[in-house]
């Protein structure tokens, strides 16, 4: 299954032509910086989605010269890209550019550079500076596992230099890193605010290599008052592993589950295709039925018939039948790190059958993006072999089928709760604090709230030092 998508090379001729044909081709100087500018510029002139908000991208801005003083004002091509995006820290959070797109063509099929620590990033108010880092999870066949690192690990420093909000960026970036561990001191009350990490004489030595993750982390059918609950921990709509979800949902449906719950709570997103297949898994009485719609900018819009803007829920997965459970209902397990394409499949199912989200509100990224290199038509082809510069712009945003977008705050959750980071529990385990929660509902069918406490802020998790992180892209 494929969703509708630009043809890119017809219309970006067609576009090329109307927008930017003007200008000549700057000099013949290989990857000058006025070179990757233009780049920089056309690219976002054609597929920007916030293009008719931004003065400097519109057609007629420029004339000739001016268009080259302009380019030439910005030393670097990420200067000049920072410059074009709109509404930096509240609209457009996620477009950006790098100068490494091999790197980013492997994470997006779901290799990462990784020591298989999983990990959140934790201060304990908005005033603290101080920062500690929780183990989310641990990957199989890694660098963490093999050196023991297990879920609910703490630590506070890196190389003996405790972490803040002002160096846990560079300290974890690197490709190999020393923990300090510490323990999460509750001092045996539900209040966070005498809460305290304790350090203790103990460090764990790290080292990343590439990594391919299997974002099917926990699949199992839970037997709870005689009923099957399926239970399914994804991590990330990674293309590649599709075959190995829809064999997932094989497994589930042989079971005869009755109920689902759906682990996202960290899962940043990826791709929009696999967002549409997993929707139609869960359900499958709606195939043709609209999922989402999108929207690009006014220019691109004007040029696409109606219909191409649609994405319908399917039945199949390029003629490979999905395994699907129509359910009616289903349980979701969300954080602040749910996002992109882990949010367009609660909006997208929200008109369709009952959500219930248990958690806390999702990062709130509607907007998806592509890849445009530097080649004629900004597609993979004919790619410019001077440099590896490459953007990922947002290009259009979603809304499911009654028409909701524009959740910047993210999407509010039916039952509030969070982790205890001094008592995480066992992903998996009925006992859980978010599973056990959902398995309550099911059990029980009743409305409870859990008043997560309010000091302690989440600022960022391992998912950060990669290209693919809050991702929804169109292939």
């Amino acid at each position: 299954m494929k969703i509708k998508h630009l043809k890119f090379i017809g219309l970006l001729l067609v576009s090329s032509l109307l927008t930017v044909g003007c200008f000549e081709d700057l000099d013949d100087h290989p990857a000058a910086t006025k070179d990757l500018n233009n780049f920089v510029w056309k690219g976002l002139n054609t597929y920007y989605l916030y293009k008719d908000n931004v003065p400097d991208l519109a057609n007629d801005r420029f004339s000739t010269s001016e268009y080259e003083n302009y380019l030439n004002s910005f030393s670097f091509p990420e200067d000049l890209f920072e410059n074009l995006i709109y509404q930096r820290q509240t609209i457009d959070r996620f477009s950006w550019i790098t100068d490494n797109y091999i790197e980013l063509q492997q994470q997006l099929n779901g290799t990462t550079y990784n020591n298989g620590m999983e990990f959140g990033l934790v201060r304990f108010s908005n005033t603290s500076t101080e920062v500690f880092g929780y183990v989310r999870y641990v990957l199989p066949n890694t660098d963490a596992e093999s050196k023991g690192i297990k879920r609910g690990d703490i630590f506070h420093a890196i190389n003996g230099v405790p972490l803040n909000i002002n160096n846990y960026r560079d300290l974890l970036s690197a490709n190999n890193y020393t923990i300090n561990l510490a323990i999460y001191n509750d001092n045996g009350t539900t209040e966070t605010t005498d809460d305290s990490i304790d350090p203790i004489n103990q460090s764990v030595n790290l080292s990343k290599s590439p990594y391919t993750e299997n974002p099917i982390f926990i699949k199992q059918v839970l037997e709870v008052a005689n009923q099957n609950v399926g239970y399914l921990m994804y991590n990330g709509f990674t293309r590649d592993f599709d075959m190995q979800l829809n064999d997932a949902f094989g497994y589930f449906k042989s079971q005869n589950i009755q109920n689902l719950v759906l682990d996202l709570r960290y899962n940043s997103g990826g791709s929009v295709n696999t967002a549409i297949l997993l929707s139609s898994m869960i359900t499958g009485q709606f195939t043709g039925q609209v999922f989402n719609t999108n929207q690009w900018n006014s220019e691109i819009q004007s040029q696409l018939n109606p219909g191409s803007l649609i994405n319908n829920f399917v039945n199949n997965d390029d003629g490979t039948s999905l395994n699907s459970l129509s359910l009616g209902k289903l349980y979701v397990l969300t954080s602040k790190s749910t996002a992109s394409a882990s949010e367009l499949v609660i909006n997208c199912l929200n008109p369709y059958i009952e959500v219930v989200q248990i958690g806390t509100s999702t990062t709130g990224k509607y907007q998806a993006s592509i890849t445009l290199y530097d080649s004629p038509d900004f597609s993979g082809r004919d790619v410019n072999p001077i440099h590896t510069y490459a953007m990922q712009p947002l290009v259009l945003k979603t809304s499911n089928s009654i028409g909701n977008t524009d959740y910047n705050d993210g999407l509010y959750p039916t039952i509030q709760a969070k982790e205890r980071y001094g008592h995480l529990g066992v992903l998996g385990d009925p006992d859980e604090t978010l599973l056990a929660i959902a398995l309550q509902q099911i059990t029980d069918g009743g409305r409870i709230s859990i008043q997560p406490p309010n000091s302690i802020e989440v600022i960022g998790d391992s998912k950060d030092f990669t290209f693919t992180k809050n991702r929804m892209y169109i292939d």
